[in-house]
């Protein structure tokens, strides 16, 4: 490029680098370069941290310099706990649904004239939208950033609640359920992404951790208050969707003022924005912009990649399966708490949500367990790779059979009502550490593309939650909650050997997967540019 086309007030100097045809900017030659370490200058001498590479086309390709403060992953600490903690809060005030809604059975189905079947289908779809919607919703934020679908899918799920809140039949009740599933869902599969943005791969266990606690607690915490609000006949089903209307809402205003954007790619591009028009040169724009996909192109690739790994991948296939069984019957328990105590124990509604206190302890002990994966991790990664995360999983293969058994043979009358609440405990332990596991196995063992291997395991969970309330409840009433619940943890017995034969395994189904082969070559090459033979000699 010559000195011509150059903007006016940039005294530069273009260098050759012989490993690359693109020619750079040198920093010591720009105005103000020994006041900032940026590289990239408009014609009014502003500064702005980024650097700017120049292309044979004249194009200059804006990124973060290395330290830049305006990089998510270079935010401070508190900064990203704060952002961590907000984004949980939207997945936090989104998880009860489900538990909430089957607190309101009884008077819901009194107040619309409803079947219990018909009660339950509602119930039901809310994880068919929170399922099946973001296949199509997810390339969203490639394009627009997380902060406008966070502040989207929360409004429009307040809305869902008022529009349940206020119907007079259960269809509207049932197209209020399905809606408000799929945009919990937009927003909540973005949390995952945030904690991508401002955390490094080796710093991102714990607040994944706090993202699972936040979810599995407020679903406690949400049933135990949603029970009480059944028992006052002044508020009942109504106020449940009521107050998570208001809840959502409030939310909505907050974010309104303190969620900003994470996306590096989104900032980046608002930074090539300003620099064109402060410049009036059109040539600033962010690396990959000429050469991304359209996007109905990558609206497809969400759609179809997830559904792909399911069936070509033996890891996501055999993890879909046990999650598959394992979200089903975690929502079959949450379904029947109610019925259990109350018709055996002779626990009012109030007290029967008492009994999701399991939720809470359940996550603690997750929690707790987590940190203790860790510490195996990180002493046995050098020697087993990814697979390093599996010995919780395979603590939690043999005791969901015992704990979906112990809620089923001591629920009864002559039994005291402790029992069946431990065997709960133990079962939301298993929910709380399989969810976390699942997530940073695949992550290590789909590096770039764990999103959509991430994305076919929540399909399978998601279905799973839709498919098996729908039945159950015939089981539960052909063979009672004991016999019903003994099938369960028979099935569970046979899914034990999942995740040993991955942890034994792993490694040879990784070579032999077309995805991971892939991935090793390149990270082999990887490590062959950056330490060539000759250095290692």
């Amino acid at each position: 490029m010559g000195t011509d086309n150059a903007p006016e007030n940039m005294s530069s100097m273009l260098l050759n680098v012989p490993i690359s045809p693109v020619k750079t900017l040198s920093l010591g030659t720009l105005p103000n370069a020994n006041k900032s370490a940026s590289t990239i200058v408009s014609p009014t001498d502003s500064v702005y941290a980024a650097s700017t590479i120049v292309s044979p086309t004249d194009s200059f390709y804006v990124e973060f310099r290395c330290g830049d403060p305006r990089n998510p992953i270079n935010y401070s600490w508190v900064r990203k706990w704060c952002i961590t903690l907000f984004v949980c809060a939207f997945n936090g005030i989104t998880s009860p649904a489900t538990p909430s809604f089957a607190m309101g059975y009884d008077s819901m189905i009194q107040d619309l004239s409803c079947t219990r079947f018909q009660a339950t289908v509602a119930y039901s779809l809310y994880s068919l939208g929170f399922g099946i919607v973001p296949l199509f919703t997810s390339a969203l934020s490639e394009e627009i950033g997380r902060r406008p679908i966070y502040l989207v899918s929360v409004f429009l799920g307040a809305t869902c609640n008022v529009l349940a809140a206020f119907s007079d039949n259960i269809q509207t009740v049932m197209v209020a359920r399905v809606l408000g599933g799929a945009f919990a869902s937009t927003g909540a599969i973005l949390v995952g992404g945030t904690i991508a943005d401002i955390w490094g791969p080796e710093e991102r266990s714990l607040p994944m951790a706090v993202f699972s606690m936040v979810s599995m607690v407020t679903t406690g915490l949400g049933s135990i208050i949603s029970a009480w609000l059944e028992l006052n006949p002044h508020l009942q089903w109504r106020w449940i969707q009521r107050i998570q209307a208001i809840v959502q809402g409030t939310y909505f205003l907050l974010s309104l003022i303190i969620m900003e954007e994470t996306r590096s790619q989104i900032i980046l591009r608002r930074i090539a924005k300003k620099l064109c028009k402060e410049t009036g040169d059109d040539r600033y724009r962010v690396r990959g912009e000429e050469t991304r996909p359209k996007l109905s192109a990558m609206i497809k690739m969400s759609c179809t990649r997830p559904i792909m790994f399911v069936l070509t991948e033996p890891i996501v296939t055999s993890i879909c399966i046990w999650v598959f069984f394992m979200s089903g019957v975690l929502y079959v328990q949450i379904g029947s708490v109610s019925g259990v105590f109350k018709h055996i124990y002779h626990f009012n509604v109030g007290q029967s949500g008492l009994v999701f206190i399991t939720v809470v302890v359940g996550s603690i002990l997750g929690l707790l367990a987590n940190f203790y994966q860790d510490v195996l991790y990180r002493k046995c990664v050098s020697r087993r790779g990814p697979e390093a995360r599996l010995y919780i999983a395979c603590l939690v293969a043999l005791l969901l059979p015992t704990s979906i058994f112990i809620y089923a043979w001591t629920a009864d009358s002559r039994i005291f009502w402790m029992w069946p609440v431990v065997g709960l405990s133990i079962f939301m332990f298993c929910s709380f550490v399989s969810y976390q596991v699942v997530f940073i196995y695949l992550a290590d063992c789909y590096g770039p593309m764990a999103s959509s291997a991430l994305a076919g395991q929540g399909l399978a969970r998601n279905m799973g939650s839709f498919g098996f309330p729908l039945f159950s409840h015939i089981m539960f009433k052909k063979l009672t909650y004991k016999w019903a619940n003994t099938i369960f943890g028979g099935v569970a017995v046979l899914l034990i050997p999942v995740p040993f034969i991955l942890f034994l395994y792993g490694p040879s189904l990784r070579k032999r997967s077309k995805m991971c082969s892939q991935l090793m070559q390149h990270e082999e090459k990887t490590e062959q540019l950056e330490f060539p033979e000759s250095q290692l000699n």
